[in-house]
């Protein structure tokens, strides 16, 4: 008898409701498949088995050449040692060139068209100088890489097969629910195609491995080697391609990660065409909004993704986007938090004339935006280190200077000599905390010296006073939170909400 598997949700209870006793047979309203997963994968899997590869690299370096023996002083006579041959051979070598080897490596992928096009990961053939696609018949063809995108870890490849191949179709991942049934099939260990079974366990998962992180979780089976295979639903469509396991010991303890399939389809769309993806690009710097920021900003629930800076001449700087507004709808498309407003972005196409709802001092205002194309160079920018003096560097130079003390930071004027001592940009003005207090409010929010406060409640200030005196309107207003808008030495915006306290 074929043991059939229960599903997770709370389908046990409705399958015992739906069965008749009188005649032993299941009511019409839902299939046993529906109820407890398939009796059996098999005809599925035969069905598909062809079409999912193994992707085998190999790459060329070079490597340091162990330690030459020095050879006994005066030579080695010849006829004198039974070796002398290999002596000779070994030192007429070029000593100072290293021996190259090849490293090779197995992974997985999948056709999706009958010439030969080819899905797999990018760390499947990152670095490789050959590829080669292996079909379970033992049919094997050089592939050539069309394009890759690092950023969601997809690679395209391309054969030139002897017969038209049978490709698998793509179908939208949203529609499945955590707990539905999906099937993978790989190249676990280089072992060749293996199936295994399991369900969705959980969705729009971040892995913090790119910023278009929003993987599919699943409990079939994933091992080394199943990168770049497909994840296929119960009716054999591609809906996510296996990317990642999480596992102490390198094999499968029931947690592994899949591309969601709209996010592959239209990066694969543009790898195919361009080689290269081209991705919507807003031209600003984001942070989270947290509870003390959207209650600081009068939200009513923290979502959105907040402004921390702004390219110049970018397209959000043209279109009237400012630091400290809060995305909440972008082109339509609702903005849930800090982590999708790039994947939206990314996903526009470039030069689109998209609205963008932002939260501007209480109220929501909509503006207008012709989309960029990203460049890489604003991709990879990342705020730069705030450089604090050494203890005691500049005291002298401002000891005469009056501060004042709030939420654990002394705050000062930003004169010459304390923008020489913090290395402060000459466009940065506003009042500079000189040092912060362990374990205060401030610290706690990771203010540290050398941090320049521009606006206190989104007002501007210039003076030490003038923020003690913000900080009493907010508090008039019954405000629990006071939002500080700061810069780092180099101009760089982040927002800070910190509790007011009676």
């Amino acid at each position: 008898m074929t043991a059939i598997p229960r599903h997770l949700g709370a389908v046990v209870a409705g399958a015992l409701l739906a069965f008749t006793p009188a005649v032993g047979t299941l009511a019409p309203t839902q299939s046993l498949a529906q109820e407890t997963g398939p009796r059996s994968v098999a005809d599925l899997a035969e069905g598909l088995l062809g079409s999912v590869v193994n992707i085998s690299t190999s790459q060329r370096v070079e490597a340091d050449r162990p330690a030459v023996p020095t050879p006994p002083e005066g030579g080695t006579p010849e006829g004198d040692t039974p070796f002398q041959e290999f002596f000779d051979d070994f030192f007429e070598r070029d000593e100072g060139a290293p021996d190259p080897r090849r490293v090779q490596s197995l992974g997985s992928g999948f056709v999706i068209s009958a010439d030969g096009v080819v899905i797999t990961n990018n760390h499947v053939i990152k670095d490789a100088d050959e590829v080669t696609v292996n079909f379970a018949d033992g049919r094997q063809y050089p592939a050539e890489i069309v394009g890759h995108d690092p950023k969601t870890d997809l690679a395209v490849l391309k054969i030139t097969p002897d017969e038209p191949l049978e490709p698998l179709k793509f179908a939208p991942s949203a529609r499945l629910r955590v707990g539905d049934w999906v099937m993978a099939i790989g190249n676990p260990f280089g072992l060749g195609g293996t199936v295994t079974v399991g369900i969705i366990s959980a969705r729009n998962r971040n892995l913090q491995s790119g910023p278009y992180d929003d993987f599919i979780q699943t409990d079939a089976a994933i091992n080394r080697g199943n990168s770049g295979g497909p994840l296929f639903d119960m009716e054999g469509n591609v809906i996510g391609i296996n990317t990642a396991i999480i596992s102490p010991s390198g094999g499968s303890i029931g947690i592994g990660f899949a591309i969601p399939s709209e996010i592959a389809t239209s990066v694969i769309g543009q790898l195919m065409e361009y080689g290269e993806t081209r991705r919507g690009w807003l031209g600003v710097r984001i942070q989270q909004v947290t509870e003390d920021v959207a209650e600081s900003l009068g939200m009513d629930s923290a979502h959105g993704a907040m402004i921390a800076g702004v390219t110049e001449d970018g397209p959000a700087a043209k279109g009237g986007i400012k630091a400290g507004d809060v995305v909440v709808r972008f082109d339509g498309r609702e903005v849930p938090s800090m982590r999708e407003l790039p994947r939206i972005v990314a996903e526009t196409p470039i030069g689109k004339h998209v609205d963008v709802v932002v939260v501007r001092e209480g109220s929501e205002v909509t503006v207008a935006v012709d989309l960029g194309q990203l460049e890489e160079v604003e991709a990879r920018a990342a705020a730069a280190p705030i450089e604090v003096p050494v203890e005691g560097e500049g005291e002298t130079a401002t000891a005469s200077v009056p501060t004042k003390t709030v939420f654990g930071m002394e705050l000062a004027m930003l004169d010459d000599a304390r923008r020489e001592a913090f290395d402060i940009g000459a466009d940065v003005n506003g009042v500079i905390v000189v040092t912060v207090e362990d374990d205060s409010i401030a610290a706690e929010k990771r203010v540290t010296a050398g941090d320049v406060i521009l606006e206190v409640g989104q007002r501007v200030v210039t003076t030490p006073q003038e923020v003690l005196d913000q900080i009493e309107v907010l508090r008039s207003e019954s405000r629990k939170t006071a939002l500080l808008t700061l810069s780092n030495k180099d101009g760089e915006l982040r927002f800070t909400a910190l509790r007011i306290e009676d």
